[in-house]
């Protein structure tokens, strides 16, 4: 009887000991995973101590009918009975040429967010991520079902990086590495997402929304130097702007908020390229402000990762095809990519319910399919120049697209 009153005290002891343990790791835990990326004055979208979006919060709402944590618990652990997704995805990787014709343009999606946007002799990449995991555990987290649609080792020297924000499968640190170390390109990201990447031994410039920098200046050139680019081979003659979009910015959940997010709209000798970044529709006056620097030629807008319970459209964070086809519509772009989709499963949606429906959606606006049409990982695309995009015969089918999963 004594050794069992013996052993019920060590296990209420210990009971208790992981009780008060955990208890202080929820004071304690939380301010010691938060980081300060940057500090500045307050403004429109900072206050002082995190960014947030002037045209509304981001929300994670729970399914009709659940609890927010039970909708969150059963997501984190794919128990929300999402339909399935293929373990791999068949990619013929491209080879691309050394740089693009003086006025020529050309993009390869490489997956996800990452695509090579050859110009006017420029090789620029966006969002890049060659890592098989978007966590900061791997082999824990998404895993890449497409390899990527270019080697790494056949990648061109690439000049310029656009990096919209911190998330894992947007700032990738190995490749961001691997690409410094080879190339030492030039990179852009929006404020305090540059005090994440010198950590890593990586410098960048940072801006806030409607900054911008020449190509000039971030090659240490004078603001008034003539640029002579000859056979237009890496040729610095181009401007980052740095654009608001409608998302949010994280890499340990304590720190949510302290670094910026954005899109950008880059000016080059063979147009204007935009590039969405990670976004949720917000108030969709952001598409507005970014055609304001002139017509688009180019424009890479995500369409998956919108769905987190059947039928659902979008979420505060990240647009579907049917808002993707109104900010199309909103920058007055010539041609544009859809992007984010087929390569990490991040939400609920089947692997090709974006581009299905996107095609949809395009029929419904009349815009015809060449404008905007779902490419393959791994495929180049010659990108015509500016036109004004013609209206094609509408045919919308809403039952079609309410029946995709």
């Amino acid at each position: 009887m004594d050794r069992i009153k013996t052993i019920a005290r060590g296990i209420g002891i210990t009971l208790l000991f992981l009780i008060v343990a955990l208890c202080l790791a929820v004071t304690i835990v939380p301010p010691f995973l938060d980081r300060i990326y940057y500090r500045g004055p307050a403004s429109s979208h900072y206050d002082g101590a995190h960014f947030f979006n002037p045209d509304g919060v981001i929300d994670i709402p729970a399914p009709p009918g659940a609890s927010r944590q039970g909708f969150i618990a059963r997501w984190l652990l794919g128990a929300d009975d999402r339909p399935p997704w293929p373990d791999a995805v068949a990619v013929k990787p491209a080879r691309p040429a050394p740089f693009a014709a003086p006025r020529g343009m050309v993009a390869t999606w490489v997956g996800h967010a990452t695509v090579l946007v050859q110009a006017a002799g420029l090789n620029i990449l966006t969002d890049p991520i060659w890592s098989d995991y978007a966590s900061p555990f791997p082999p824990l987290g998404p895993k890449r079902v497409a390899q990527p649609g270019i080697r790494f080792e056949d990648l061109p020297k690439i000049d310029l990086i656009l990096l919209s924000h911190n998330h894992y499968d947007h700032m990738d640190l190995p490749t961001l590495k691997r690409l410094w170390q080879r190339d030492r390109p030039k990179i852009v990201t929006s404020l305090g997402n540059d005090t994440i990447l010198k950590s890593a031994g990586i410098p960048a410039v940072a801006l806030d929304w409607g900054g911008s920098v020449s190509g000039a200046a971030l090659n240490g050139l004078a603001p008034q130097a003539v640029i002579q680019c000859g056979a237009y081979e890496h040729c610095p003659d181009y401007r980052v702007h740095v654009t608001r979009n409608h998302h949010w910015g994280s890499r340990w959940g304590a720190d949510r908020n302290r670094a910026l997010w954005s899109s950008f709209v880059v000016e080059t000798r063979a147009g204007n390229i935009f590039f969405a970044g990670d976004t949720g529709a917000g108030d969709m006056g952001w598409p507005i402000q970014a055609r304001r620097y002139g017509p688009i030629r180019l424009a890479l807008i995500p369409i998956g990762a919108f769905r987190f319970w059947k039928g659902q459209m979008q979420s505060d964070a990240h647009i579907g095809p049917l808002q993707a086809v109104e900010i199309f519509r909103r920058l007055g772009a010539s041609t544009a990519i859809p992007v984010h989709w087929g390569t990490f499963r991040l939400s609920y949606e089947k692997w090709d319910t974006p581009p299905k429906m996107l095609e949809l959606a395009l029929r419904c606006a009349g815009i015809p399919r060449e404008r905007f049409a779902p490419v393959r990982i791994g495929q180049a695309v010659p990108v015509p120049m500016v036109s004004p995009v013609p209206e094609a015969p509408k045919s919308c089918d809403e039952r079609a697209i309410e029946a995709l999963e």
